[in-house]
């Protein structure tokens, strides 16, 4: 099959997001940062101890896959791909792990070398690497983070809607992230729903290498 998107990029760049989907004004812009916004977004990964979503996510090149997320803190996450799409992207707590079922390929790297492990760990603290992107628009946060000691992990731009009745009072609408090489992954989440059981298998995997482990997690 052709591959749509490159692995490689997927991962470094972390699955997830359609900068064209998201609203104008989370775009664009304007206002000041605070620090209370940074300590809701830091409460609603706090609160957050499972979460299932529908995701789309497109590249720099206009490329999207689309699939379902499945979330449990702390560091367990899944990105599931459409059919037809082989690969697998899981979190075990530690590790992201990509499955490239078609070339049967396994990469590994520390969430914490992704921009991702800002929204998996929920023992960091936004106000020391993240900001407050001016939006605008009353109704949209958005949030960069970022290491600045370590710039080759990337960065990503989290968009949230503030919402009473969801955890914190944030939905987590999608991100952008944006890795060493400038190449950009938009998420675009849909039908999150959180609280619900997931069990620890949700986050193993089949090792598709002639020699592999029976499975990963």
């Amino acid at each position: 099959m052709k591959r749509m998107i490159a692995p490689l990029a997927l991962v470094l760049a972390v699955a997830p997001l359609v900068v064209s989907t998201l609203p104008a004004a989370a775009q664009q812009g304007q206002g000041g940062q605070t620090q209370s916004d940074l300590s809701q977004v830091n409460a609603y990964i706090r609160a957050v101890t499972t979460m299932t979503a529908d995701f789309s996510q497109t590249d720099r090149n206009g490329q999207t896959l689309t699939g379902q997320l499945t979330l449990k803190q702390p560091g367990k996450v899944r990105f599931q791909y459409q059919k037809g799409v082989p690969l697998l992207i899981v979190g075990d707590g530690k590790a992201l792990t990509m499955i490239d079922y078609e070339v049967r390929q396994v990469q590994r790297w520390p969430i914490g070398n992704s921009p991702l492990g800002a929204l998996l760990d929920p023992n960091k603290d936004l106000s020391k690497f993240g900001k407050v992107v001016p939006t605008g628009d009353p109704s949209i946060l958005s949030v960069e983070a970022r290491d600045p000691k370590r710039p080759e992990f990337g960065t990503i731009s989290m968009i949230f809607k503030r919402d009473p009745a969801s955890p914190a009072g944030l939905q987590l609408y999608g991100w952008v992230a944006l890795d060493s090489q400038n190449n950009r992954t938009a998420v675009r989440l849909t039908n999150q729903r959180y609280g619900v059981p997931v069990a620890d298998s949700a986050f193993r995997w089949t090792d598709p290498r002639p020699k592999g482990r029976s499975a990963g997690g």
